[in-house]
């Protein structure tokens, strides 16, 4: 999964301000082995059986919330995204919480608007719970645009 993730981040060279993350760090094996077994991550394979995309949530408070939705750069385009996030939002449904939470970059074309397709709304600074704005600061504190950055949320009716 953390080939995947690099992959996935060498989109940001498109964006010059942003272009860092595509060396950042990734989210360590240990990690991803920790969410895989909390039973609400997914992966997406090819036609031989080889690992192209993934999503990586787990539970927080009353909602499933998505920590990782990426897709191989060789791969993206195709649906494979949208196809695993509407598998996280059917786990989150399943497993009865009220919402799917997550964080992410407002104004990035597969960010923010990709999940907005999807249902989910950006909430507004008075709507963001105490875990949000955690997450949120910490992402600052790791050099993350904060004025970039939103937090969003699935609600399940």
């Amino acid at each position: 999964m953390p080939g995947i993730e690099q992959s996935a981040g060498l989109a940001f060279r498109a964006i010059p301000e942003l272009a860092w993350l595509a060396d950042g760090e990734n989210v360590g094996s240990e990690r991803h082995r920790a969410l895989i077994a909390q039973g609400a991550c997914f992966v997406a394979v090819d036609d031989r059986d080889r690992p192209i995309g993934f999503l990586s949530a787990a539970a927080e408070g009353d909602a499933l919330h998505i920590w990782e939705l990426d897709v191989h750069l060789d791969w993206q385009g195709r649906g494979i995204g949208r196809a695993l996030l509407e598998k996280g939002i059917e786990r989150g449904r399943s497993l009865g919480f009220a919402a799917v939470t997550l964080t992410t970059f407002r104004d990035v074309e597969w960010n923010a608007p990709f999940y907005r397709k999807a249902g989910f709304r950006i909430l507004n600074a008075d709507k963001i719970d105490h875990r949000l704005a955690t997450l949120l600061g910490e992402e600052a504190s790791h050099g993350m645009p904060s004025e970039r950055r939103c937090a969003m949320r699935l609600e399940f009716d």
